[in-house]
């Protein structure tokens, strides 16, 4: 059967018709599941595959792609769905068996296919019973993983390397205060930190989902929620500089921003290096409905980068390799490694049918997510 497509029955798909002011109005409004037809192999390019899609991670730039608020914006209308894993369904007839064949076990890389790639594939997101790829963005999915951790391995271990590794140079026998810790960067974060022998103080806003972090492998946990509502975090310097030995931590990896960005800068040692890796916290910085400029931007104090000798460093993994392509074999082969031997594996807290795209989308903005979480779409009859 490798160089035989298999016949393909009628599937489901979510479309997002228009962006919206904000990714929960998107959902709600924009955001719906309609019948897919699947693809006609005579329609696509003799290099493309066919994938029925068995798994997709839901992530957070799905949610503010609906808005135009993520610096990339697809044509509209689009399927979501950044990484997805599953099985080929059709090869093209210059697919070298040695790549492909009907039937492998797959997963796609973002950078190539998808709605946040370049070029003719950004309509076919995971967020559907079928999709289609380029050859070059399909790889075989690990040996003993399933196809839920196969979706949410590159994306998240790539960001958290970028900017742990390649901006940060994170050494073994340093401390690194993670933020945002429970989200799929954030653990991938934590999974990678410890690899290269780093010690991780973790935080977050849940003692449950915390608790989870430490099994994951975080060496000490902070609960950072504030009790009083005057402000999004309490003061957690003292609890730092206690487990540091006074000294402070010699990194922060903030996917957070906003109030804990100030709090973190009173925690770190002179010359450390502060990780700028999203501001989940202030997801509203831009302005919706696909329009640009920032009227919203966060802001940090310039006094205290200052006199603790701070370096900034802002971390976008995927402008970064859009604008050095060079730096991502390592990266890719470095993580690799790392789940070949064993060593890496996504956590996955929640799935959805994909009948409940707008259930999982809604999980995953509200925090209610532990690492990854995942949709199934299925064809049907």
């Amino acid at each position: 059967m490798s160089r035989m497509e298999v016949k393909m029955k009628t599937g489901q798909r979510v479309r997002v018709s228009e962006f919206a002011e904000n990714p929960l109005e998107g959902v709600d409004k924009f955001l719906r599941i309609e019948e897919q037809v699947a693809p006609n192999p005579a329609t696509l390019n003799a290099h493309d595959v066919i994938i029925e899609v068995k798994s997709a991670a839901v992530g957070w730039v799905d949610l503010l792609m609906t808005s135009g608020q993520y610096q990339h914006q697809p044509p509209l209308p689009y399927t979501p769905g950044l990484e997805y894993s599953g099985v080929i369904a059709w090869v093209g007839a210059d697919v070298d068996d040695k790549f492909a064949n009907v039937g492998d076990r797959v997963l796609v890389d973002g950078f190539v296919t998808g709605p946040r790639s370049p070029g003719e594939y950004q309509q076919y997101g995971g967020f559907a019973t079928y999709a289609v790829a380029p050859i070059n963005a399909i790889r075989k999915i690990p040996s003993g993983f399933s196809f839920d951790q196969a979706c949410n391995l590159l994306g998240s271990y790539e960001t958290a390397y970028h900017c742990l590794i390649t901006c940060g140079q994170l050494q073994a026998g340093e401390t690194v205060l993670i933020h945002g810790a429970s989200g799929a960067t954030g653990l991938a974060a934590v999974h990678i930190a410890k690899l290269v022998g780093a010690t991780v103080i973790a935080t977050g806003r849940s003692d449950k989902k915390l608790q989870v972090v430490k099994e994951q492998g975080a060496d000490h946990i902070i609960n950072c929620k504030s009790e009083d509502q005057k402000s999004g975090v309490r003061r957690f310097r003292e609890e730092v500089k206690a487990l540091t030995g006074g000294r402070g931590v010699d990194m922060v990896y903030d996917g957070v921003g906003g109030d804990i960005s100030l709090e973190s800068m009173r925690c770190v040692s002179f010359g450390a290096r502060f990780l700028v890796v999203g501001w989940a916290s202030t997801p509203f910085v831009a302005k919706g409905k696909g329009q640009r400029g920032a009227p919203n931007a966060n802001m940090l104090p310039t006094n205290l980068i200052m006199m603790k000798g701070l370096k900034v460093l802002g971390c976008p993994t995927v402008i970064s390799t859009q604008h050095d392509a060079s730096i991502r074999p390592e990266r890719l082969q470095k993580i690799m490694q790392w789940v070949e031997a064993g060593q890496l594996k996504p956590y996955i807290s929640h799935t959805f049918p994909l009948s409940e795209i707008k259930s999982a989308m809604k999980s995953k903005w509200a925090g209610d997510v532990i690492g990854g979480c995942v949709v199934h779409p299925g064809a049907s009859s």
